[in-house]
């Protein structure tokens, strides 16, 4: 009995991804190779033309929507590294505060917070309206409709998930060991590269993973900030469900965007050394 305790406990959590992940994969995997119709249904002819014509009319959309995940997460790690080593080493005993007004936002749910954005962003809101009126801003300025606008509201919206990631790597850094290389003559700049930064290395590596894969494929930001020019895969994913009722290049699309996602997540975790980043959490 001893021996099946272990996979006893686990069992619910297996079943769990078992029914609500493995089921309705392949159940979309099914779908992705049906064809037909919403009014007179869909069968399964296993149509593999419609991965090659959901990629041939979307492709577009779907190197905008990697270009501007990459773009936030970029922003999100250049923003979100410093805040998490402030945080780490000079927040003292109000760590836990820091930590709370960061998670604040999200008491209020994704949507509200990327309205907000937008009424804070129009052109005539209360930011951009009242500069204009100073004359520091030219008539016809505008961001919402842009790349900017998408790319900062991805970039606020997932924030937290690359911050904290990182400072709990930073928080596991033994201030010692620092102090021991300054002691050995190097600079700060040197012991933050040959120290700090490889012991840092899981929760960048975790925080790019939890940052860029929902950045890519959300349709929220594109939405609400974005305009025609804008539109990501996940809009053209949730337009081909929700209003075409077009299922099998939906889910198409969806696949062939968790392909491409899987990819570029083999291919950062070999550029990154994943041994080299087990071995720094392991320690």
């Amino acid at each position: 009995m001893r021996r099946l305790t272990p996979y006893l406990l686990a069992l619910p959590g297996w079943m769990w991804l078992a029914i609500f992940l493995v089921v309705p994969m392949a159940a979309m995997a099914s779908v992705s190779l049906q064809t037909g119709n919403a009014i007179d249904g869909y069968a399964m002819t296993f149509a593999v033309s419609n991965y090659t014509d959901a990629l041939g009319r979307y492709s577009t959309q779907l190197v905008r929507s990697l270009v501007y995940g990459g773009l936030a997460t970029a922003a999100m790690l250049v923003i979100g590294y410093p805040v998490a080593y402030w945080i780490a080493f000079r927040g003292g005993r109000r760590k836990s505060v820091y930590l709370f007004l960061l998670l604040l936002p999200f008491f209020v749910s994704f949507v509200l917070r990327t309205i907000s954005w937008n009424f804070l962003l129009a052109d005539n809101g209360i930011l951009f309206g009242t500069l204009k009126s100073w004359g520091v801003l030219p008539a016809d300025f505008h961001v919402l409709a842009t790349t900017v606008a998408v790319v900062g509201g991805l970039t606020y919206n997932f924030l937290p998930f690359m911050i904290l990631p990182i400072y709990v790597a930073l928080e596991r850094v033994d201030p010692r060991v620092v102090e021991a290389a300054q002691d050995l003559y190097a600079t700060r700049t040197a012991a933050f590269r040959r120290v700090v930064l490889p012991l840092s290395l899981p929760g960048v590596f975790a925080g790019v993973l939890m940052t860029f894969v929902p950045a890519t494929a959300d349709p929220i930001n594109a939405a609400i900030l974005g305009g025609t020019a804008n539109t990501m895969i996940g809009n053209i994913i949730q337009t081909e469900y929700l209003t075409n009722l077009n299922y099998p290049t939906a889910s198409a699309l969806s696949f062939t965007l968790m392909a491409v996602l899987l990819v570029g997540i083999f291919v950062y975790a070999r550029a990154l050394g994943t041994e080299n980043v087990l071995e720094a959490a392991a320690r």
